[in-house]
């Protein structure tokens, strides 16, 4: 898939999808099988988020923030699959990303923060907003043009 921009030099030694490249090597799976394997990390980790989501209208504000980064969790093992996890921490600190992942990783540990430590409800949402946000950011890099026109979007809504 050529428009996956997964930088110019890390698509001349390897593509995204090409067969016996992901974490999970040692499983021999084919092309399909990795996609099948991405597609329900995704899935699953979106439902661990989603019975988060719903614990916390109930008021269950720990609950939610465990069961949201582990779905986010669950969710990021399937680019293991794809691609592989060192290379998707290596290409996770290019320059063109390395504002979008930090912000990410950094309200993921304020969800914690605020629902275990402050016990801040109205905190937990707000940095459970920003980590979608930066993550929508982040994996909008990897499309060429995508962060451009999700900007003008933005721009011609507000």
């Amino acid at each position: 898939m050529p428009w996956v921009n997964l930088d110019t030099n890390a698509l001349k030694s390897s593509t995204l999808f090409e067969e016996g490249s992901g974490s999970f090597k040692f499983l021999d799976l084919t092309r399909q099988q990795r996609l099948i394997g991405f597609c329900a990390c995704l899935a699953g980790g979106f439902a661990i988020s989603l019975v988060g989501a719903v614990l916390f209208t109930f008021g269950q504000i720990t609950s939610f923030a465990l069961l949201y980064v582990i779905g986010i969790v669950v969710s990021l093992v399937g680019t293991g699959f794809l691609i592989g996890f060192f290379k998707q921490l290596k290409l996770m600190f290019k320059p063109e990303r390395i504002g979008a992942a930090l912000i990410f990783l950094g309200s993921i540990a304020m969800v914690f923060v605020s629902a275990f430590i402050l016990h801040n409800d109205l905190l937990v949402i707000i940095f459970a907003i920003v980590s979608y946000v930066a993550y929508i950011w982040y994996a909008l890099s990897y499309i060429p043009y995508a962060r451009g026109m999700a900007s003008k979007i933005v721009h011609s809504i507000v």
